[in-house]
């Protein structure tokens, strides 16, 4: 339903940007059927590029894929730089000749941004540092290395090759331990098995470990040919990597993008020990700091991964990217690994978080 939902918004898209570049004065001398003409070879591309996107593997279908979402964001940043300039200007019945000139450079802005954002969304993640202090944090355990990756979305676009690029990454940093906040497969029929291998090679001195975000409570839990977690996922559970720290993993509250439930949250007051809480989505950090947990990572939000989808993503999480402080605890929200549908980013790449404990408060 969702998927059908977004492929009529794109034609719709499609059809708004070829209506308002037939008026632009350096296209008026072509033949008005020469738009439509073109939009359907267009209409086919972004419809395939749905269909086969969740029925077909292979390159064919990958690159259909690709050239699809491309064109979906390429639309969708067309759109949202011509749209004001039409409804400023009465879709071009007022200052007639201004709003002509401004249309191409509305349309041209918006190509502009759609390059830059293929350029951001192709590059591969940054790593970015956080120090956190974590109370009732071992002394033996100062200095643990947490590399933490979110929303990686593998699937056809983020196939086995841009994972194993990943998984160097990740080794290089020397982390104690890995962990994944939720959203690794896509859920388009990828096989799991094409990316075993690489994630097998994932090894750190405390473990991997995962929990499930929404793709997963959607049913598109990528399975093991034994029917095992691909990843060891903790799903309202916790575990004790190393004495006396706790690592606690949520299980995602988001279903069809609906809250199913309360956010469940460890008991660790009165445990003792470091409390550390995997979440998918970044909510419910008041209720962890009241439980004790000193640290949270949370991703989902891609931190809007497209603007000005990122302002609207902001008043649904306001705790939408970066490093935040709730209730005396530290919230890390990651704002992604990879990238959901289109390759696009606009303004800031795709990360990967190495996180250094430390002991005490700083």
């Amino acid at each position: 339903m969702v998927g059908t939902f977004l492929t009529l918004a794109v034609l719709m898209l499609l059809a708004y940007v070829l209506w308002r570049a037939s008026s632009l004065p350096a296209l008026r001398r072509l033949p008005r059927s020469l738009f439509p003409l073109a939009g359907l070879p267009l209409a086919l591309l972004i419809v395939l590029g749905r269909w086969l996107g969740h029925r077909a593997w292979g390159t064919g279908a990958t690159a259909l894929e690709f050239a699809s979402w491309t064109l979906a964001g390429t639309l969708f940043l067309v759109s949202v730089c011509l749209l004001p300039v039409d409804l400023l200007t009465a879709f071009g019945r007022l200052f007639r000749r201004q709003a002509a000139r401004a249309r191409g450079l509305a349309m041209a802005a918006g190509c502009l941004l759609a390059a830059l954002a293929l350029a951001q969304g192709l590059r591969p993640p940054a790593v970015s540092r956080h120090e956190v202090a974590l109370p009732g944090l071992a002394r033996a355990l100062e200095g643990t290395r947490l590399a933490v990756l979110s929303d990686l979305h593998l699937g056809k676009l983020l196939g086995p090759g841009w994972l194993a690029a990943r998984v160097r990454q990740v080794q290089a940093l020397k982390p104690d331990m890995v962990l994944f906040l939720g959203d690794l497969f896509e859920g388009h029929g990828e096989p799991a098995a094409a990316f075993l291998p690489e994630l097998e090679k994932l090894s750190a001195p405390l473990g991997v470990w995962a929990v499930d975000g929404n793709h997963e409570m959607n049913g598109h839990r990528a399975r093991r040919a034994g029917g095992g977690d691909v990843l060891p996922t903790l799903r309202d559970l916790a575990v004790e990597p190393a004495p006396g720290l706790f690592i606690a993993g949520r299980r995602s509250i988001l279903r069809h993008g609906r809250e199913t439930r309360e956010p469940w949250n460890p008991g660790a007051r009165g445990t003792g020990g470091a409390w550390i809480l995997m979440s998918h989505v970044p909510t419910g950090a008041k209720e962890a700091a009241r439980a004790g947990v000193g640290l949270m990572l949370a991703g989902h939000t891609h931190g809007g991964q497209l603007w000005p989808l990122s302002l609207l993503t902001r008043r649904a999480f306001p705790l939408t990217a970066g490093r935040y402080r709730v209730g005396g605890m530290t919230v890390l929200v990651s704002r992604g690994t990879g990238c959901w549908g289109p390759r696009m980013r606009l303004w800031q790449r795709a990360e990967i978080m190495l996180v250094v404990l430390r002991t005490g408060h700083r």
